[in-house]
């Protein structure tokens, strides 16, 4: 049995600070003139909280294991040229977040940053295949030490209206290592090496480090 790493996660994700303290700051106003009418506003609450949420995950330690990069469902599986990479084909993998979903964006894969670039663009429906190339995205392209090529893309989806990305170029991560967030409803694209053993299938739901995308071997 795989051993397991566990991260120090937020629990609940710094970039929701000024979000969660508008919120509690309306539902207790709201509590103060309205009384029980209030409710509907705690609803809002307690959807503002579970939206920046950023719980604990298990991330497994088994050698050539390439962890979901976002909880979200498997909208697109399909071999095609790298846009990021010249002449390079990859297997693409797409997540699509919904509101429900947890935004915090985890490391797929252990290796060297070797460029991040931010492209941007309309805002699209995040779950449309034309987001991949039309959004605002950011993408990371991270080589693994056995010289792999894996490129993690946070694409902005239709009310999503920040990415934010806390690597860059030269940096050394880590597999399930937390480095980015996106704001509201968005997408993942994430491109792996063709020979990858994938352990998803289109449709499935995927929940960000605690599921594997697929295996890629390492020597």
């Amino acid at each position: 049995m795989p051993k397991i790493k566990q991260f120090d996660y937020p629990l609940i994700a710094r970039e929701g600070t000024i979000h969660l303290c508008i919120a509690f700051f309306c539902g207790f106003l709201a509590t103060w003139l309205w009384g029980f009418g209030s409710i509907p506003v705690w609803v809002l609450v307690l959807f503002v909280v579970q939206f920046f949420r950023d719980p604990k995950r298990n991330i497994s330690t088994q050698p050539g294991t390439v962890v979901s990069p976002a909880s979200g469902k498997i909208v697109s599986i399909e071999e095609e040229a790298n846009p990021y990479l010249e002449g390079v084909t990859s297997l693409k993998v797409s997540v699509f977040m919904n509101v429900f979903s947890v935004h915090s964006n985890l490391i797929p894969f252990s290796g060297e940053v070797k460029d991040v670039w931010y492209y941007p663009g309309k805002f699209v429906n995040a779950a449309l295949d034309k987001a991949s190339s039309e959004n605002e995205r950011n993408a990371v392209w991270i080589r693994t030490k056995e010289g792999n090529d894996i490129v993690s893309v946070q694409i902005a989806g239709l009310i999503a209206r920040r990415i934010l990305c806390y690597v860059k170029k030269g940096d050394e991560v880590e597999t399930g290592q937390r480095y980015g967030f996106i704001r509201f409803g968005s997408r993942v694209d994430l491109y792996l090496p063709l020979e990858t053993r994938l352990s998803v299938k289109l449709g499935q739901w995927v929940s960000s480090g605690n599921d594997v995308i697929g295996m890629i071997s390492v020597k």
